[in-house]
């Protein structure tokens, strides 16, 4: 039987996707255009045809402000905080799905208290911590945390992936004698990579678009990411959309990398033969 909503549905998709792609396209126009354009109005204007396309736009973005140094505080930061943040969060998910200890319900029920907790409830607290650590304007307050399993939602996600494991492997790997390392890192961490992919696209995209953080913890401009670096070249380059929309585009590149490989590795685990069979 011919599915006669199937075409309809394509298009509201290719419909949806043309609506969310027009500000990045418009982005990468202006990114391209002199700044007298800009200010006009005028899409296309004839007379100045020839210099319709000014790639020599991003080489002065890159120039007036040291853009390269934000997009690579920011690679820095993203890295480091999404390793720890896949880690620590994939050994607390199997603490909570696999091993037996006391008062483990209470301990998951905060976990997922803390899901709901509003994030400005915790600024201040985290704030004098950070400063009586002598942590403030270093990039530790954006990233040691993240090696502690702060992030309530993926050690729930990773708790539910190592759950439908099923029980088998970890008898089996118990019998061979294996450790809890053993079981977590050789066994049960490669049965779970769709959460693994998942977990590391979504705090990388997190942590690369961090704005509030590094705000509320940097003072040096050298070690600002591009969050704030755009906010930056905003203040002092304001009279110039056209490279400001130039270092807009270059952080896009980035996590669209991210998502677009992460994406191919998790669409890889899922057409693989399942476990369970």
């Amino acid at each position: 039987m011919i599915d006669r909503e199937a075409p309809y549905t394509w298009i509201g998709r290719w419909l949806i996707a043309l609506l969310m792609l027009l500000p990045v396209a418009w982005a990468v126009w202006a990114s391209l255009q002199p700044v007298e354009r800009l200010f006009v109005g005028a899409v296309f204007d004839e007379a100045n045809a020839d210099d319709a396309w000014q790639w020599e736009n991003y080489r002065k973005a890159v120039t007036r402000l040291p853009v390269l140094r934000f997009l690579l505080n920011s690679m820095v930061i993203t890295m480091a905080a999404t390793i720890g943040t896949v880690l620590s969060c994939a050994m607390a998910g199997f603490a909570f799905a696999r091993l037996r200890w006391w008062g483990r319900p209470v301990c998951f029920g905060l976990v997922l208290l803390s899901i709901s907790a509003p994030v400005n409830l915790l600024i201040l607290p985290r704030f004098l911590v950070f400063d009586a650590l002598e942590w403030l304007n270093t990039y530790k307050p954006l990233i040691v945390p993240h090696w502690l399993a702060v992030s309530g939602f993926s050690v729930f996600l990773f708790r539910q992936a190592f759950k439908s494991v099923p029980r088998a492997f970890e008898d089996a790997a118990r019998l061979e004698g294996a450790t809890h390392w053993q079981l977590f890192w050789n066994v049960m961490l490669p049965m779970v990579r769709p959460a693994v992919g998942a977990v590391a696209a979504l705090s990388a995209v997190v942590h690369w678009h961090a704005f509030f953080g590094p705000l509320l913890y940097l003072s040096d401009y050298q070690t600002f990411p591009i969050s704030v670096g755009l906010r930056m070249y905003y203040k002092m380059q304001g009279a110039w959309p056209n490279l400001l929309m130039a270092v807009a585009v270059l952080s896009m590149i980035p996590p669209l990398v991210i998502v677009l490989v992460a994406q191919r590795h998790l669409m890889r685990s899922v057409e693989e033969p399942s476990v369970t069979k």
